[in-house]
């Protein structure tokens, strides 16, 4: 059975949802896009997730920069300003009658190609924009049961070739990864660095907890994860030491908690890495306090963009 930090409650909702693809609004079964299509072709596009909350859209702001900067880094026009974008997403919202609980899949690549090619000047048409908006609460059981890591000999990229800040479509080393954890038992992957030092999770980024200090990586080469950002946040708010540094497997063994962020999942716990225990309380006493804390902040953000 499948169990990891992007387990969701089946919700039979799901099945009958609209979604967007430029502008017109299919059923799920009707959905579709060219095999032309450059993300299709050559993973070429960027993509956020965002979560809908109480009818605010959490941390919009935050998502935008990285999209944003993810299309300026590849070079591409999303054609479609912030408040478009938006406009877009509440359509998909509106149309399925959504106000909270909602994970919404936001995608947009290059555009169809003239031919199967990597040359974006084969490119024949404007962006391909699709939002998939689901009905999605995490699955209490990985919160109450945690994950166990397995530390995969895939490494994440170095920022001359594919900087790991970049959220594209292009994740098929994350998946090596994953596969690798899955064979050997566990739940997700854990990634080192290209100098061997603990950088992230295939999909989440990961914190360890030591003598009452937040550990995680410097994000030099992780994905500059919202949540991720968050939990540093309150726990400068909060004057929890929370650094971010080098550490090794050495560390993460030593570990007092663990624990992993996204934005569909929040905080999940961390019990056990590479067949060795971490904490057999779950979640541990740091990990509860941060998750209260950063759902404290999604609250706190609603409260601010209702004003």
């Amino acid at each position: 059975m499948t169990h990891g930090t992007h387990n969701a409650v089946y919700d039979p909702r799901n099945e009958e949802v609209l979604i967007y693809v430029n502008g017109e609004l299919f059923s799920r079964n009707e959905a579709k896009i060219s095999v032309f299509d450059s993300g299709y072709l050559v993973g070429d596009g960027v993509w956020e997730g965002f979560r809908l909350h109480k009818g605010v859209l959490v941390f919009l702001k935050e998502h935008y920069d990285r999209l944003f900067q993810g299309a300026k880094t590849v070079g591409m026009d999303l054609g479609m300003s912030r408040d478009e974008i938006t406009k877009a997403i509440w359509k998909t919202l509106d149309a399925n009658d959504m106000k909270g609980g909602v994970h919404v899949r936001l995608m947009f690549t290059r555009g169809i190609k003239k031919t199967p090619s990597q040359d974006p000047r084969l490119t024949v048409s404007g962006p391909n924009l699709v939002i998939i908006a689901e009905y999605k609460k995490a699955d209490p059981e990985s919160r109450d049961q945690g994950v166990t890591l397995f530390t995969s000999t895939i490494r994440r990229g170095s920022p001359d070739y594919l900087d790991p800040r970049l959220n594209c479509h292009s994740k098929i080393h994350e998946v090596q990864a994953l596969v690798q954890a899955l064979e050997a038992g566990a739940d997700e992957a854990l990634m080192l660095d290209v100098n061997g030092f603990v950088s992230t999770c295939n999909a989440t980024n990961f914190f360890m907890v030591k003598d009452g200090e937040v550990w995680t990586s410097t994000g030099q080469y992780c994905m500059n994860g919202i949540t991720r950002g968050k939990v540093i946040e309150v726990c400068e708010q909060a004057g929890i030491p929370c650094f971010q540094k080098n550490f090794s497997l050495f560390d993460v063994y030593g570990a007092d908690e663990a624990f992993v962020t996204g934005s569909f999942g929040g905080l999940t716990p961390v019990t056990g890495i590479d067949g060795r225990t971490i904490t057999e309380t779950v979640p541990g006493t740091m990990t509860q306090r941060l998750q209260k804390l950063y759902e404290q902040a999604i609250e706190a953000q609603v409260n601010e963009v209702k004003v």
